[in-house]
């Protein structure tokens, strides 16, 4: 799960990052209200955690720009603001669900992945065998890609990242998501292997009718070309 935290509090970022982390949920951080809209635009999170006292713009305005703006993302508001008058505000303005501080970690973590659940398909065995973007074609019982009639060579862990990016095609995937499903477990590898690897796999891809495109500060993405 990919998880936007947008929360002013030092603290209530740390310890929540520490917490969720751990529970296998990627969480990115952002501080500022006006800023929230932009981060929320480029990294497509599945689950929005806000916080509604934000400075620079105020989290209740920061949702209802974001629906306004077609963000579908399901929003979780989390909050100090416990009355059931602010409540009811913030579910109208567009909050799929509310739990207010303190609060209960076993509980958010469950709220979350229900939210969560609501993205998934309704039936995953009627999902189509293979995966197409561009020419570049995933086979998803067997495991290989094509181009064309044609098996892609690649090597594991060319492999591992390009399954990693078909995944969400389209969206940033976190270099230190892509060097943790790359490099599992390797504590002899630095964080920048991971660039020898894309390197690699866009030489690849170069005839494909796809873009590996590199985010700086965001990680990878694939797309089709235009």
């Amino acid at each position: 799960m990919q998880l936007l935290l947008i929360e002013d509090d030092r603290s209530m970022q740390t310890a929540l990052q520490r917490a969720l982390s751990r529970h296998g949920i990627e969480v990115s951080i952002c501080a500022d209200g006006a800023a929230a809209l932009e981060m929320w635009l480029q990294r497509q999170p599945d689950v929005v955690v806000l916080d509604l006292s934000l400075p620079g713009l105020d989290g209740l305005h920061v949702l209802e720009r974001a629906r306004r703006a077609g963000l579908r993302t399901p929003v979780l508001i989390l909050t100090a603001r416990g009355t059931v008058g602010d409540r009811v505000i913030g579910l109208n303005s567009g909050a799929d669900d509310y739990l207010a501080k303190p609060f209960d970690l076993d509980e958010l973590e469950a709220r979350l992945r229900a939210l969560y659940r609501r993205l998934q398909p309704a039936d995953t065995s009627a999902s189509p065998s293979r995966q197409r973007l561009g020419d570049l074609e995933f086979d998803k019982e067997n495991g290989a890609f094509y181009l064309g009639d044609e098996v892609l060579d690649l090597t594991p862990r060319e492999l591992t990242l390009l399954q990693a990016l078909m995944s969400r095609p389209g969206h940033a995937v976190s270099k230190e998501r892509l060097f943790a499903l790359v490099f599992p477990g390797d504590d002899s590898v630095q964080l920048e292997a991971i660039e020898v690897v894309v390197y690699r796999l866009r030489k690849k891809l170069s005839q494909a009718q796809v873009s590996l495109m590199t985010l700086r500060g965001l990680g990878y993405l694939l797309k089709a070309a235009p």
